[in-house]
């Protein structure tokens, strides 16, 4: 790395500046195989989980308010007929990849990338012709941006209530947009700045359609910034390190190596990871337990007085709704979640709709789950105990769930996961074609394709 620039006479190194000028000059060549393949992995979950949330209900509101304001009709609306202007198009195809909280994860901040930064450039993409290659380099280079800073403020940041994947997303997909427009590090850096006084998302949204807009206007804001700055807009150019920037204001923790240390050696895109079970990370372990048990004991299911569960402190703050209402409370709910995995095996989106929710059964075993926190258990691990109407017991540790670094998703299992989720919105023949399409993303000459592909027949 070149040396150490300073700011405006301060002596405060200038985090902004360098890093948008370690973005201008990134070239596609320059970012490993290994990266660009977990790029793509990366692209293809996100377009799964777009078209799977597609007909959501928070979907059908959004569109119901934002059609009568849309511009011009450029992008498409994945997974559906109506097409939007991209910045609308970004915002929409944010909360439609999120809503079922199904997509990708960078374990160490929560962050989740791909939201707000495939829901941007893909938007923008059909309004300029990009190329697959251009795409995938500006994907793999906005995800690195989100949880670089992520880091730099995790966990204080998340701490005071901040959803993270809404407060960096927006720095992500400025950068990935700005890259393709082809800003200099100047407007790269304004639009930074533009993206850092839109940051926002509040935790306390969790369990309701306002969660998923947290992505959709990181999209929408970190695309809007870009073209902002091309045409020239300024704004501060010390937004994340400056006294009254992003890090200083929104958390207590400023650590600006985690932002600029070791680019382009030491790769965060690289640690994305596909969730399995759609619902908050932090219960996986718990379904993945429940699920295993569920193998192993067979009818005698119907036969258990109690479930226990010993856990990180962090899973109970995240997920613990015990009577949840609703399909969106059930996915913060690690109650409702070890129910549905005992009774029915289910983790995926079937398992958080209103209907499952509210059945009696699931309502039945849920009030006999409890929860304890545990500050010596990991926050990815789970200890499961269940004792039996007989008195007898069985015991389960979970260490790592499927879907964790240690127990990645295969390409097979991306693939399964994207065609059940899609097939009931496009049905198995598009949803075949779309999916192939998407592991393609990278040759085509207009990333376009994949978009409208999507499309219903």
């Amino acid at each position: 790395m070149n040396k150490p620039q300073t700011d405006l006479g301060t002596g405060t190194r200038a985090v902004t500046r360098e890093l948008c000028e370690w973005i201008v000059g990134v070239q596609g060549s320059d970012i490993p195989a290994e990266v660009r393949r977990e790029g793509l992995r990366t692209f293809v979950n996100w377009m799964g989980c777009a078209v799977g949330g597609a007909r959501h209900e928070t979907v059908d509101r959004a569109l119901t308010a934002i059609a009568p304001f849309a511009g011009a009709s450029t992008s498409t609306v994945i997974g559906r007929p109506e097409r939007l202007d991209a910045l609308h198009a970004a915002l929409v195809n944010g909360i439609s990849s999120h809503v079922l909280d199904y997509d990708d994860t960078h374990l160490k901040t929560i962050i989740h990338p791909a939201g707000p930064v495939a829901s941007a450039l893909l938007a923008l993409a059909e309004t300029r012709t990009v190329s697959g290659e251009d795409f995938l380099t500006a994907l793999i280079l906005g995800v690195e941006i989100e949880c670089r800073i992520g880091n730099a403020v995790y966990p204080h940041h998340y701490d005071r209530g901040w959803h993270i994947t809404g407060t960096t997303g927006v720095f992500g997909a400025a950068a990935a947009v700005g890259k393709v427009l082809g800003l200099d590090p100047l407007r790269l850096s304004w639009a930074m700045g533009l993206a850092a006084t839109q940051s926002s998302g509040l935790r306390e949204m969790f369990g309701t359609m306002t969660k998923s807009f947290h992505p959709g206007r990181a999209a929408q804001n970190g695309l809007f910034s870009a073209l902002l700055a091309e045409a020239g807009y300024d704004s501060s150019v010390r937004a994340i390190e400056a006294p009254r920037g992003f890090a200083h204001v929104m958390s207590d923790k400023q650590d600006y190596e985690e932002i600029l240390g070791d680019l382009g050696t030491r790769w965060e895109a690289a640690l994305n990871s596909y969730k399995p079970f759609a619902c908050g990370i932090v219960i996986h372990p718990t379904i993945d337990g429940c699920q295993q048990i569920r193998a192993e004991i067979g009818d005698r299911v119907n036969d258990i007085r109690s479930v226990e569960l010993s856990t990180h402190p962090l899973v109970l703050e995240l997920t613990g709704k015990k009577t949840p209402r609703t399909g969106l409370e059930g996915k913060f709910s690690v109650y409702h979640s070890a129910a549905t995995a005992l009774l029915r095996g289910d983790g995926a989106p079937t398992a958080f709709t209103d209907e499952v929710v509210n059945l009696p059964e699931i309502v039945a075993l849920r009030d006999r789950v409890t929860a304890t926190a545990n500050p010596a258990c990991h926050e990815a691990s789970v200890d499961i105990r269940i004792t039996f109407n007989d008195g007898t017991t069985l015991e389960k540790h979970v260490e790592r769930a499927i879907g964790s670094r240690e127990v990645p998703l295969t390409d097979a299992q991306i693939n399964t996961k994207f065609s059940v989720q899609s097939a009931l919105v496009i049905g198995e023949e598009q949803t075949a074609a779309l999916l192939a399409r998407s592991w393609e993303a990278e040759g085509l000459a207009d990333i376009g394709e994949v978009a409208r592909a999507s499309i219903p027949a």
